[in-house]
């Protein structure tokens, strides 16, 4: 692929309180895995940054993209669904909650090819209407998703044959063992979403929308699983034929 064919993929963002030197201020940051394994893949990362958002802003950032992945982190705010914030619920980061809401509409007005992950797939089911489950400890009985301390989890999940995500994987016939660290997940999902993967607890893992080109979101963090970057690479090809497409 040359340089000139390669799609330009948004990756939103982080907006935390972080310290680099001297430095303790507000700062937007994402973890180098996310974009390293969109420029790995073949694509050109651009971060999208938390900040003021309408739906004409929303539109004139995607109109200069080829493809959108919205990254993990903080919980969404739970009134965006209809409910109360359970104990364990983060404080809800209401800039980014509103910024990532109005770029994933926008998105599937235009048909963008979209990929979400952790967070990403929670923003894509309520967006759509669907729910979540504030605290998946309290559904499965354990807490095997998020061990804590910035330590993944390894568990297989089940991925449903012909689906977009198991041509994605190439026919994925045996379960796949993925980096998983959420203690949240979809709980009623979203008309229009088909599930596409699952772990043997049930905890829907996986998600897309058949009715779009490519809209496909997973629960699991393929970033920190970078000898495989499959799921970038679908993305990636997805967003280089929106490109050819549109011109």
């Amino acid at each position: 692929m040359s340089d000139s064919d390669r799609p330009l993929i948004g990756l939103t963002t982080y907006l935390e309180q972080a310290q680099t030197g001297v430095w303790d201020v507000p700062a937007a940051f994402l973890p180098k895995a996310y974009f390293e394994a969109v420029t790995r893949a073949g694509g050109i990362a651009v971060l999208l940054p938390p900040q003021p958002v309408s739906p004409e802003i929303a539109r004139r950032v995607l109109q200069g993209l080829d493809g959108l992945i919205i990254t993990g982190g903080k919980d969404f705010d739970p009134a965006r669904y209809g409910q109360e914030p359970h104990p364990t619920t983060d404080e809800p980061r209401l800039d980014r909650d509103a910024w990532e809401d109005e770029l994933m509409h926008q998105a599937l007005d235009a048909d963008l090819p979209f990929l979400g992950i952790c967070r990403g797939a929670q923003v894509l089911n309520v967006a759509l209407g669907g729910t979540l489950h504030q605290h998946l400890p309290e559904v499965v009985g354990h807490g095997n998703y998020q061990l804590g301390g910035g330590n993944f989890s390894h568990l297989p999940v089940a991925i449903e044959a012909d689906s977009q995500i198991d041509q994605v994987l190439g026919g994925q016939t045996d379960p796949l063992v993925v980096p998983l660290y959420h203690h949240q997940a979809i709980d009623r999902l979203a008309d229009g979403l088909v599930v596409t993967a699952r772990t043997s607890d049930d905890v829907i893992e996986a998600v897309e929308l058949p009715s779009a080109t490519f809209v496909v979101a997973v629960q699991w963090h393929p970033e920190a699983a970078p000898e495989d970057i499959r799921l970038f690479e679908g993305l990636v090809e997805a967003a280089r034929h929106y490109r050819k497409a549109l011109a």
